[in-house]
């Protein structure tokens, strides 16, 4: 099931794309999706819905916003160096455990909106990622095993950095990770079921075009269900926080030329069966 949320950015209804391709508004069932939704059994109620042919209004597509497709999560949790190759690429050495970072929730918009570069940065990058959404809470859980069963859903994230802010201006990442919409989301929240095997999935971004990040989250150093284990070790993870799970290489900060974000560029991320992407960056 593809659950996401339509409309202007902070006015947006929640909607499910229906199997056979339609869309349909969920406002009858639910004010939003988002903590509350998820935690509430909101997920198996536009499941039975969808099952009983309970009515719904069609939503016509046609030039409607897609927004992020959890509303408001209380935190974005991030792995940093989760992939062999991105470490390599960069530099860093291959983490023993996870590297754990947060990022401001407020950076979450849109998988269309408009990105802004920060006043003064020389170094915008991007990082396509497969974010998981929790739907229950996590605390102390005892497996990894276990922790896959907290997901709710999956979706595309773009982890936009300003690697100058990041590396060069604090000993911590939050800088370069928190500006403003440095987080499109989506545009689905699709459900375990669909998705199937997470560390399956083909990942790919392009820039203006052109490839710059191919990989497959099977190249992950730490596994999803791992990771969401790992971090109930340490934080409690409620319904509607965002993991991102990390990136495959090249970003522009892993290329001989750097060639970092201008105003005017368009990045395209993408997961199969997640759906896609498409960014146009702008001075801010």
């Amino acid at each position: 099931m593809k659950l996401l949320r339509v409309g202007p950015a902070g006015s947006e209804r929640p909607a499910v794309l229906a199997g056979d391709g339609r869309l349909l508004d969920l406002s009858g069932l639910t004010a939003d999706i988002d903590g509350r939704f998820l935690a509430g059994g909101g997920v198996a109620a536009v499941r039975a819905a969808l099952a009983a042919g309970t009515p719904l209004p069609e939503l016509d597509p046609q030039g409607l916003r897609i927004g992020a497709p959890v509303a408001r999560p209380g935190k974005v949790v991030c792995i940093g160096l989760n992939y062999r190759d991105h470490a390599e690429e960069t530099g860093a050495a291959v983490p023993a455990r996870p590297v754990v970072f947060l990022k401001d929730p407020g950076t979450v918009v849109g998988p269309y909106d408009r990105v802004l570069i920060p006043r003064g940065s020389v170094k915008t990058d991007w990082e396509v990622e497969l974010a998981a959404v929790v739907g229950s809470r996590a605390r102390y859980l005892s497996s990894p095993a276990e922790a896959l069963g907290t997901v709710a859903g999956y979706a595309v994230s773009n982890d936009v950095s300003e690697r100058e802010f990041q590396l060069e201006f604090s000993g911590q990442w939050d800088l370069g990770k928190s500006c403003e919409t440095f987080n499109p989301l989506g545009p689905w929240l699709v459900t375990p079921d669909e998705v199937g095997d997470p560390q399956a999935l083909a990942v790919q971004l392009d820039v203006n075009g052109v490839r710059r990040q191919q990989g497959s989250t099977k190249d992950m150093i730490f596994e999803v269900g791992y990771l969401l284990w790992y971090l109930s070790q340490y934080m409690v993870l409620e319904p509607g926080d965002v993991i991102n799970t990390g990136t495959p290489a090249g970003v522009a900060l892993g290329r001989p030329d750097h060639p970092y974000l201008r105003p005017g560029d368009v990045v395209e991320p993408a997961i199969d069966g997640l759906g896609s992407q498409r960014q146009t960056f702008a001075a801010a």
